[in-house]
């Protein structure tokens, strides 16, 4: 196996490759307004580092969210276009489940939650029993909301760091990394767990809107 791992669900441009056994090149930039202009660049630095070619890559992981619609769609359809591309299989990995496996490798223990950024005042979160068990399904809220259900829990994430009022436990880390992602990912695929399908989780409607009053002009 050679695992080819991307995630742009959070302001985090990630990559990384995992053999099966252990990550053996990785990549991250934290820059929220140029997924699109990073993330090939990372694939290539990554590529390099670990000495092989694009097409060694046997298997795609693709964080799917829940995320903001316009990064989030820049690492699905690059892992979609390299799975076509290399006619290998594409698997879907929840990003809040990546960040929970990441948490725990940096010594969290459970329960906990993690929160990441979802703009407007809001965080897309989840509730942990530990590092590879999530309880319930991804939710979008407001922190003031939720902090009742979380209060006496450590909170993971950029979610927690930004709203200190409601989530005064804040952990790292704060975004998720493709090496986390891919080692989970790896675990699930030697257990023959099933994986998600590389589509996005959303949870709520994109930020870009037509405008209600739109006219369509056409030429006479």
């Amino acid at each position: 196996m050679l695992l080819l791992a991307v995630d742009t669900a959070t302001p985090a441009v990630t990559v990384a490759l995992h053999d099966g056994t252990r990550v053996v090149a990785e990549s991250g930039q934290v820059d929220a307004r140029r997924h699109g202009e990073l993330l090939l660049p990372a694939v290539d630095r990554v590529l390099a580092a670990a000495g092989v070619k694009l097409d060694a890559v046997t298997d795609v992981v693709v964080g799917v969210g829940p995320g903001p619609y316009t990064g989030l769609r820049v690492g699905l359809v690059t892992a979609a276009t390299f799975g076509s591309v290399l006619s290998v299989p594409v698997h879907g990995l929840c990003t809040l489940d990546g960040l929970a496996y990441a948490a725990g490798q940096a010594g969290l223990e459970g329960p906990f939650a993690v929160a990441t950024d979802a703009r407007r005042k809001e965080v897309y979160w989840a509730r942990y029993e530990d590092a590879r068990t999530r309880s319930g399904e991804p939710a979008v809220d407001r922190p003031a909301d939720i902090a009742g259900q979380l209060a006496g829990l450590p909170v993971a994430g950029a979610g927690a760091v930004l709203y200190p009022e409601a989530f005064p436990d804040a952990r790292g880390p704060e975004h998720v990394a493709a090496g986390a992602l891919a080692a989970l990912a790896a675990e699930r695929l030697a257990a023959g767990a099933d994986m998600l399908p590389p589509q996005p989780l959303y949870l709520r409607r994109p930020d870009a809107q037509v405008p209600k009053n739109y006219k369509v002009v056409t030429p006479k």
